[in-house]
């Protein structure tokens, strides 16, 4: 397996969560920076689809969820329950998907199974949540 690239360390999980495609709020700016500004909108396509998910890979920045793919770019809340911590509500970002199962081969040449679904940014989720995680990944 390629080297681990990622920032934040991650605690592998199987919780239940429930997925919710919410977009983004407008902004409403002055006219003279709306002449100069520029954001990345998020994909309305999928607001209001709501459905389960299992989250399997956890950090303080963001999850892997299993499931139903959304659209890439889709802004989402998700819901689940963090064991010996209780219900967390994330707001993020969809940065990847995984259109379907496959399988890749671990170190040893045996089949690791990679399910379809979504790899999430957190833009939003309490501080206590992201401690708590940060103890789990240790």
């Amino acid at each position: 397996m390629a080297h681990e690239q990622r920032r934040a360390r991650r605690v592998a999980v199987s919780l239940p969560a429930l997925i919710e495609a919410i977009g983004q709020p407008d902004v409403a700016l002055h006219p003279t920076v709306q002449a100069v500004y520029q954001r990345v909108e998020a994909d309305r396509a999928a607001v209001g689809r709501t459905g389960p998910g299992i989250v399997r890979d956890l950090s303080t920045n963001g999850a892997f969820i299993a499931g139903e793919p959304l659209p890439l770019l889709s802004r989402v809340r998700v819901g689940f329950d963090l064991p010996h911590f209780g219900a967390v509500e994330a707001i993020g970002w969809v940065l990847w998907v995984r259109t379907r199962d496959c399988e890749i081969a671990d170190a040893l040449g045996d089949p690791v199974p990679l399910p379809r679904g979504i790899g999430i940014l957190f833009e939003s989720l309490a501080i206590e949540a992201r401690v708590h995680i940060a103890k789990l990944a240790r």
